[in-house]
């Protein structure tokens, strides 16, 4: 195999590995979104009045083995409008 085919085959192989890792961190965050609703959902958290202070809100810094997405996740679901947040921190489903 000449240097040429090598060096694309490994740039190619480059690029599929980057897209598959991008697809597994996308899957992951979704997940950890559902855990999150249901986890809202669960508390009955469904308007300011009922909202509930959640363990996803601060990042775990300290945190061994898989990464954790549930700051990620919740604050992808607060800019997206599922999810509210009141102004002393805590948060209920705005989208059923």
């Amino acid at each position: 195999m000449s240097e040429t085919t090598q060096i694309v085959l490994g740039v190619i192989f480059l690029i599929v590995v980057y897209v598959l890792t991008r697809f597994g961190i996308a899957s992951r965050m979704k997940k950890t979104a559902e855990l999150i609703i249901r986890d809202i959902k669960r508390q009955d958290a469904i308007d300011p009045a009922s909202a509930v202070d959640l363990p996803y809100k601060k990042p775990s810094f300290f945190h061994i083995g898989m990464r954790d997405y549930g700051h990620k996740a919740l604050e992808s679901l607060v800019h997206e409008g599922i999810v509210g947040k009141t102004e002393d921190g805590k948060y209920y489903l705005k989208k059923g």
